[in-house]
């Protein structure tokens, strides 16, 4: 599943849980942001800006994810931010991940 997939959405319940972020719907979905952890890799949520709470109980009116990659003495870095907006608010959440190159370190998004 596209995280963009989400726009259209009506959350019931946010929840950050050891470096995961878990939406719940009414219809008892769960899309789950996380990172599937490999070896040699770090992959965390750096940063959310802006409150989780204003992303509940109203329609998803905007989902973007952008990311980049940059070279470091180690190895790469990655950044993925995710963008969401309702009539609420905007929530962003930033996601860093840093591996020695060879590993992924992209946030992986599932639904239970």
């Amino acid at each position: 599943m596209n995280f963009e997939d989400i726009e259209g959405f009506i959350f019931s319940a946010i929840e950050e849980k050891d470096d995961e972020l878990i939406f719940s719907t009414y219809e008892g979905k769960k899309y789950i942001q996380y990172h599937e952890q490999d070896c040699c890799e770090d992959v965390e949520i750096e940063d959310i800006c802006g409150d989780l709470t204003d992303l509940i109980d109203t329609p998803i009116l905007f989902a973007s994810e952008e990311s980049g990659r940059t070279e470091t003495d180690y190895g790469s870095c990655t950044w993925t931010f995710y963008n969401i907006s309702t009539i609420k608010g905007s929530v962003t959440i930033r996601w860093v991940g840093n591996s020695n190159g060879y590993y992924s370190e992209s946030v992986d998004f599932r639904v239970e």
